[in-house]
């Protein structure tokens, strides 16, 4: 028997990338990288447990140059990934299933998670937390 080729599903270079794509991604992408970062808290409580040397030696890791790149990433992610799930709930009601609201609440979501990120840092850095 003659194997026939069958079509392919379409994959991602047929269409073209639009903000609602990029969100369903993102919102994977994020829960990924806040399971990392849970773990991450998890291993500091263990640090701060095991006492003051311990501690600091998590403080100096976390102040340094990569430790406030993955955190500023970890922050972003999570305000992302609550902006996004509001926005999922709101969408799951049935408010705001329209093309041009559904384009306008990804672009809330992803703006806003950028602004909330630099208002947590920029707050941490007014107190002085930051380095």
């Amino acid at each position: 028997m003659a194997s026939r080729q069958r079509p392919l599903s379409p994959h991602l270079q047929v269409y073209r990338w639009q903000v609602q794509m990029v969100t369903s991604i993102l919102h994977r992408a994020t829960g990924v990288l806040l399971s990392f970062g849970a773990l991450l808290i998890a291993g500091a409580v263990l640090a701060l447990l095991a006492g003051p040397d311990a501690w600091a030696l998590t403080g100096d890791i976390a102040s340094s140059i990569p430790g406030l790149v993955f955190l500023f990433a970890w922050v972003w992610a999570f305000a992302f990934h609550l902006l996004n799930g509001i926005r999922h709930l709101v969408q799951d009601m049935g408010l705001a299933c329209e093309i041009p609201a559904f384009v306008m609440s990804s672009w809330i979501s992803v703006i806003g998670s950028v602004v909330l990120t630099l208002a947590i840092f920029g707050y941490g850095a007014m107190r002085g937390g930051l380095l």
